[in-house]
């Protein structure tokens, strides 16, 4: 099944209008990030800010400090970006318990164009002291992630899909914040992909395979705090790795791999993703293929090193 994860957001909010602390924000974009399905079954916990994203966000900080828990949603280039002061000095400052939802993340936003595009979103919000960063591969592992977001004290950022994504889970698949997942066993090189580029990352592994080149595939939903139990042991086993994410390479996971390898078990790092370019208007496969974010692109990276 192929279901964008900002779909799944959506349906996980209406299950968690039985929580009745859960209260819904959005800037006037709710039917494109699935709030509205909140909006429809509880409009008295929702809330419409408008085009207003610093207000949104201050507004969520505010309703968290009386108790409630908040989920602020809008495209993931606002959420981050208009909204950055607010997020840092009234959500983070304080470690105020807000769960920001950027949806429509990345150049897979497509006809939107390189305005709406963000490559940075996780740069920003992985910079910011008591902020936990979380990118779900697929819409089994979303829903989970929405759930325990809303179990969390704390900040919370999502970075959630426009377009629909492979279904790699089962419903027995149980997420964990912290913690990465072993998707193939390898013993040659590790590729490290992170939101709809596991999938991609996955088959540039079998591809590998016909090749008599083992790579271990790895899932890394939250990046930040990253697994570094899981990295460094598999740093002992591999030549190098691939990390593979549709970000910008400067502050995405690449970057957070590198640091924190390049402290504990260095090894040779090859960066998938967005080369420091903004995006542009056109189709998703299109624009992957331009950016090099292909199954191909992978395959080269891993037989480089």
């Amino acid at each position: 099944m192929n279901l964008a994860t900002r779909e799944a957001f959506g349906k996980t909010l209406v299950e968690l209008i039985k929580n009745e602390d859960v209260v819904v924000l959005d800037a006037d974009l709710a039917h494109a990030t699935k709030t509205m399905m909140f909006a429809k079954e509880c409009p008295e916990r929702f809330f419409n800010a408008g085009i207003a994203e610093a207000d949104m966000i201050g507004t969520a900080a505010g309703l968290a400090l009386s108790g409630k828990i908040p989920f602020a949603s809008t495209f993931a280039v606002f959420a981050t970006g208009r909204a950055f002061d607010q997020i840092r000095n009234s959500v983070c400052y304080p470690n105020a318990n807000v769960k920001i939802v950027g949806t429509h993340a990345g150049i897979s936003v497509g006809e939107d164009g390189g305005t709406h595009q963000t490559i940075e979103d996780i740069a920003l919000m992985r910079s910011l002291p008591n902020m936990t960063v979380i990118h779900p591969c697929d819409d089994v592992e979303a829903r989970q992630a929405v759930l325990a977001a809303a179990e969390y004290d704390g900040p919370v950022y999502l970075r959630m899909s426009r377009v629909p994504t492979p279904t790699l889970h089962s419903d027995e698949y149980k997420f964990e914040i912290g913690k990465g997942e072993t998707i193939r066993e390898g013993k040659d090189i590790a590729i490290v992909a992170t939101g709809l580029m596991v999938a991609k990352a996955k088959e540039a592994a079998e591809k590998l395979a016909q090749e008599g080149i083992d790579a271990k595939v790895i899932n890394i939903s939250t990046i930040k705090p990253l697994d570094a139990n899981l990295l460094l042991s598999t740093a002992k086993e591999v030549k190098g790795f691939v990390t593979v994410e549709e970000h910008n390479v400067h502050g995405g996971l690449g970057s957070a791999v590198s640091e924190l390898l390049s402290q504990n078990e260095p090894k040779k790092i090859k960066m998938v993703g967005v080369q420091d370019k903004f995006g542009k208007s056109g189709n998703p496969d299109k624009l992957f293929e331009m950016y090099g974010l292909t199954v191909a692109n992978i395959v080269e990276a891993a037989k480089s090193l």
